[in-house]
């Protein structure tokens, strides 16, 4: 058997790569939509993918799995669990070989054999795979392909239903199912390899480590989901749902997008090399994609500020809403990785793109900093607001006295909520999450400033006061 952990590092994602080298066929799980990576990474092993399939409908990137069945004619498992409102929409495509699958179900692929687990709570509909390699003569299984169920260290976070697809009064149910299927975990052999859907940096999960997989006796010593319900159901509900980080905004569409089918895309868009005047006309969405040091020195009015980095499908998810033209400011060598970075999450529109070196200076504009110092005497003035990006759980530990929170993931969605007549004095944690909001609140016509300073620098916080501007289920 051959197996082969693909890693996302912008969405902490693995797909696996799973293959029969005796009969050169293999099954790809939980692919991402630009699936050509793919086909070349069985092509390197002398292998061929037969057969796709999922553990669930994904919240964090558009699943690849249509993309492979329309142009490879792979054959498609999906889950056929959950209730009617979490069912595949595009599993009858009459064009697509597609097979629902249960509990206890198996498939083969080659002399490999499969078997579907439901392990519903992070969703209604979510399965594990249980890989056995009969063509190596074993009759035990090797590992589980967990999915967003077990992650190294955590647990698939039950509250993304309501927090991202706003299924009002999801979370309690959802937690309730994740605590039986836990359950289910303890009749599992302990030497089992656990292969996970997430590593650290996920938003699918609030404590996600960094190791690639684990054993499933590690997990039911050491995590601290896991342990916490050997003290009954309440309190593992108390402890899953708490402290999770507010969903990325565009997690909702995702959902909505994966349940349908993610439109084909036949291929990567190419865009092209354009002047300043074509990426600054109409409605069209400038990113501009250099890190902040180079943004704040000064950047064409209007921009996106997304830096290429891990955060960057976080950021250009929250900020850009689908169908827009989109163009970029980027570096040639960084293009192609930042198209994939797009199309994973649907945004596909990409007209083209100018280079650092093609910004006029002359045009460029730039948006006040500030550190903590400055803040405190600038609040002094009435036509002032603070705006306070962090999550949730850092908003609780202590703020600005009187400022407005709305995490930064959110704001798309709440901006009718701040006041137009007042300039905005934007802060995080760290300053990392206060340069992006405060440069979309900029584009999208606020007087905003950049505070770039650490939060441990204010030196009156408290615990009161603090206006939560955000999704009442978040």
């Amino acid at each position: 058997m051959l197996f082969r952990q693909i890693f996302d590092p912008h969405l902490a994602q693995y797909a696996y790569l799973i293959g029969c080298q005796r009969t050169k066929e293999a099954l790809l799980i939980d692919p991402e939509r630009d699936i050509d990576r793919y086909v070349d990474a069985a092509a390197a092993e002398d292998l061929k993918i037969v057969a796709v399939t999922e553990t669930h409908i994904h919240a964090d990137y558009l699943s690849g799995a249509r993309e492979f069945a329309a142009q490879h004619g792979a054959k498609t498992y999906l889950s056929d669990e959950g209730d009617a409102d979490w069912k595949y929409g595009w599993a009858t495509d009459a064009d697509l070989d597609v097979q629902l699958v249960r509990d206890s179900d198996t498939f083969y692929v080659g002399n490999i054999k499969v078997e579907v687990i439901h392990t519903p709570g992070h969703t209604p509909e979510h399965i594990c795979f249980m890989i056995t390699d009969e063509g190596g003569g074993a009759s035990d299984p090797m590992g589980l392909v967990a999915g967003d169920f077990v992650f190294v260290g955590d647990l698939g976070r039950p509250d993304l239903l309501e927090t991202a697809a706003g299924e009002v009064g999801a979370r309690e149910p959802s937690a309730h199912a994740l605590f039986q299927s836990v359950q289910k975990l303890r009749t599992m052999a302990e030497y089992l390899q656990v292969w996970p859907g997430h590593g650290a940096g996920s938003a699918c999960g609030k404590a996600l480590g960094s190791v690639p997989q684990t054993t499933l006796g590690y997990e039911l010593r050491h995590n601290a989901s896991i342990l916490s319900a050997k003290n009954g159901e309440g309190a593992f509900l108390d402890f899953i749902l708490d402290g999770q980080p507010e969903p990325p905004l565009y997690f909702a569409r995702m959902k909505k997008e994966n349940k349908e089918g993610p439109a084909i895309l036949g291929g990567l868009p190419i865009p092209g090399h354009v002047s300043v005047e074509q990426a600054t006309v109409g409605n069209a969405v400038l990113i501009d994609t250099r890190p902040g040091s180079d943004f704040f020195a000064g950047f064409l009015s209007g921009s996106i500020h997304a830096p290429f980095d891990k955060s960057f499908p976080t950021v250009v998810g929250s900020y850009v809403m689908p169908g827009k033209p989109i163009y970029l400011v980027a570096k040639e060598t960084d293009l192609e990785a930042i198209v994939r970075n797009l199309v994973r999450i649907g945004l596909d529109n990409i007209r083209g793109y100018i280079t650092p070196e093609d910004l006029p200076s002359a045009e460029l504009t730039k948006i006040e900093v500030l550190d903590f110092e400055a803040v405190a005497k600038r609040m002094e003035d009435s036509s002032t607001c603070v705006v306070d990006v962090r999550r949730q759980d850092e908003v609780n530990r202590g703020v600005v006295e009187g400022s407005v929170h709305i995490a930064h993931v959110r704001l798309q969605d709440r901006l009718s909520e701040l006041p137009t007549d007042k300039t905005l004095l934007v802060h995080c944690q760290s300053g990392v999450r206060s340069a992006v909001a405060s440069a979309f609140l900029n584009a999208v016509g606020f007087d905003a400033v950049y505070v770039n300073d650490h939060f441990d620098h204010w030196k009156s916080p408290v615990v009161k006061d603090v206006e939560v501007l955000e999704d009442a289920e978040a």
